[in-house]
């Protein structure tokens, strides 16, 4: 019997075209692989029907782990591994495991001894932070900011001195309906000498990213709201 592995799939960030966003490999893996553990398995099934049109989407097995979803990984992945059936993991948007759910797949996966296979695709995150120009040598990602106004604004007073004191460029993100209201809030608390880089819709037709100092975004108009966004934050 071979041995099974277990896949990390990247999925597209929007409606954005495969051929340029995904290699072709995405589509062989998801063409041989008939068991998903997936984010959401309606978008899942058409992200994958989208890749692969002739996939028979009806005979293919889908686990749910989304935030709300508890998956048996004794019960319903271990099984397909101990066949030497391979696994795939596809998140929601981007690559699964960064900044998305799934760790908990793969280290149990590793604790059996599983062969882990992450897959070349986009990712948000890194492509927000090689466009910037801030500092891609020392970074760090903080997820989502708290929502309480006081703890928010602790919050981005600490990433900017964090910023000045380890010249480390701070990336996060919010909820695109209150990107807005983020950005008014970095405005107000972060220093004029501070870089703010904002990068929305990355990969799609209508991506937009712009790198400016606080002193320059005071000025400046940008359409961000309910748009999907990553801040990085720098003090140069």
């Amino acid at each position: 019997m071979k041995k099974a592995k277990l896949y990390l799939i990247p999925s597209l960030l929007g409606d954005s075209n495969i051929r340029t966003s995904l290699p072709d490999i995405i589509t062989n893996h998801i063409q041989e692989i008939n068991i998903f553990i997936v984010e959401n398995v309606r978008s899942a099934r058409r992200f994958i029907k989208k890749v692969y049109a002739e996939k028979d989407i009806d005979n293919t097995i889908f686990y749910a782990y989304g935030k709300h979803d508890k998956l048996n990984l004794e019960e319903e992945f271990l099984p397909h591994i101990l066949n030497g059936e391979n696994v795939g993991i596809i998140s929601e948007a981007g690559l699964p495991c960064i900044a998305d759910p799934g760790s908990k797949i793969v280290e149990y996966a590793h604790n059996l001894q599983v062969d882990v296979v992450p897959l070349v695709g986009p990712s948000s995150i890194f492509l927000a932070l090689m466009a910037s120009g801030l500092n891609g040598q020392n970074f760090i990602f903080h997820g989502y900011l708290p929502i309480e106004k006081k703890e928010r604004e602790r919050k981005i007073k600490q990433m900017e001195n964090d910023s000045r004191r380890l010249n480390q460029t701070q990336i996060f993100m919010e909820t695109p309906y209150r990107n807005k209201t983020l950005f008014d809030y970095i405005i107000k608390t972060t220093g004029n000498k501070t870089y703010l880089c904002i990068a929305t819709n990355l990969t799609l037709s209508n991506e937009l990213i712009q790198t400016k100092s606080i002193e320059e975004w005071k000025y400046s108009k940008i359409e961000i709201h309910k748009q999907p966004s990553i801040f990085l934050l720098l003090v140069k």
